[in-house]
């Protein structure tokens, strides 16, 4: 059995690494980004302050159709993109990319902003609002509403559904119990205890719906966002002198093939574009879910506001961890052991201390914990929408089990198997956005000609 256990493990690996590593892979990802930025008049630039706006509360409107603000979505969909990947995922790709990786990064979250507000868009467009006021929407209801492709739909569900148990789940798990083990090693040695109080938090929030999981990731996203930029923010003030020269050296590895070489920018390219889109998910349809929850009757309102995602997922939160392991020379460190989450927490603590180790393990332990919950929400929407409303309560109940397994077993198989369901599901999303992106730019057009908001329509 373990043998056949080890033999999996090694082809998952594989396929993930060929799926994630791919050229192809990643140039469709990211030339979607590009395709819809031309597409929506680039939407990201001309739409930001207006963005800005919605999410201020602006224009909230209490009797529109919907269960959470704008904010509450925005928070909600940000708890599952910000979490191992803006630490541990920022880290890998510094450390097999160079530091170059950081600037690709940006470029995925810059037409990643474009991606969101699409998928996003069309979430709203074509949500399901049952008489109890509850909402479902997300990829799948693009698909079989907009398009009417039953079976593709089925299928965005069924990787979505599988992917919650893992990359949503316990390899989430996996990760508070890393983060809390910089602070306290003995919680490694004690998985399952930690794991059981996790899974009775998870269980807590879960149960109570989409408009719990958003007050609670309302509160504890923006919260372990400030801590961590603050933290972030103090290294970098120590080190302002080097900051000229860290972005001088992430721009020269990332274009500047004459300098490190042409091998050196192809593989700043590959991991700064594979882990930008790791991070950020723009293209998955993960958040399309989350913001089709949104109390609004306008579909671009909440593209507006889902498109902020990458900005501050990638080109704030992001930049911050890219920037700190560059400044600090963290990067250059040849120790097999500081990879990962591991030369993140290193490079805070050089520069200021055990307190910068904690902040790296208390905010992989939030962000990892408010991943959970976020991603329990698109794995009751994809049950709900293959086996309907009876499998939601169950599916909460096995999500919340297997939050205390994951917590305190090997995830290898499991981190694979996440992997590869992840990039799945944004083959089926991808070719909605395709095939929808007319639709889109007609509705952003129209929204936009009209006379509300007035200043923001000279803006854009």
């Amino acid at each position: 059995m373990n043998e056949f256990i080890q033999q999996l493990t090694d082809w998952s690996g594989r396929l993930a690494e060929l799926l994630w590593g791919s050229g192809l892979t990643l140039l469709i990802l990211l030339g979607m980004g590009l395709y819809l930025t031309i597409r929506m008049g680039m939407v990201q630039i001309r739409g930001f302050r207006h963005s800005i706006a919605l999410i201020s509360g602006r224009y909230d409107h209490p009797e529109h159709e919907g269960q959470i603000t704008h904010f509450q979505a925005l928070s909600t969909a940000l708890s599952a993109t910000v979490g191992t990947g803006n630490i541990a995922g920022v880290a890998t790709a510094i450390s097999l990319g160079g530091p170059g990786a950081l600037f690709w990064m940006w470029v995925t979250a810059f037409f990643g902003m474009a991606t969101k507000f699409t998928e996003c868009t069309l979430a709203l467009k074509f949500r399901e609002v049952h008489e109890s006021g509850e909402i479902s929407g997300g990829p799948m209801y693009t698909l079989l509403h907009g398009l009417r492709m039953k079976r593709t739909a089925i299928l965005f569900a069924s990787f979505a559904l599988i992917a919650s148990f893992g990359i949503g789940n316990m390899v989430q798990a996996n990760s508070v119990v890393d983060g809390l083990g910089y602070l306290f090693p003995e919680v490694r040695n004690n998985g399952w205890i930690a794991g059981g109080l996790l899974a009775l938090l998870v269980g807590m929030v879960i149960l109570g719906g989409v408009r719990r999981i958003a007050r609670v990731a309302s509160a504890i996203v923006p919260i372990m966002g400030l801590l961590y930029i603050s933290a972030a923010l103090l290294v970098l003030i120590n080190h302002a002198d080097r900051i000229p020269a860290a972005l001088a050296t992430i721009f020269n590895h990332a274009l500047n093939p004459w300098a490190v070489g042409g091998a050196a920018v192809g593989e700043a390219i590959r991991w700064g574009v594979a882990r930008g889109l790791f991070s950020n998910e723009a293209g998955l349809g993960s958040s399309p879910m989350a913001h089709a929850a949104a109390r609004t009757n306008e579909p671009v309102r909440e593209g507006l506001v889902a498109m902020m995602e990458p900005f501050i997922d990638t080109l704030v939160i992001c930049s911050m961890t890219g920037l700190v392991i560059v400044v600090t020379g963290a990067y250059t460190t040849q120790q097999e052991d500081l990879v990962g989450a591991a030369l993140t927490a290193h490079a805070f603590q050089s520069s200021i201390g055990v307190a910068g180790a904690s902040v790296v393990g208390v905010g992989l332990s939030l962000f990892a914990f408010s991943t959970i919950i976020a991603w329990s929400y698109y794995g009751d929407r994809s049950a709900r929408f293959l086996f309907g409303d009876g499998a939601v309560r169950p599916y909460r109940v096995i999500f919340t089990f297997l939050v205390m397994i994951g917590a305190a077993v090997p995830l290898k198989l499991v981190w694979n198997i996440a992997d590869i369901t992840n990039i799945l599901m944004a083959l089926p999303n991808l070719l909605s956005l395709a095939l929808l992106a007319g639709l889109a730019k007609n509705l952003k057009n129209e929204y936009f000609s009209r006379s509300f908001p007035v200043a923001e329509s000279k803006a854009v």
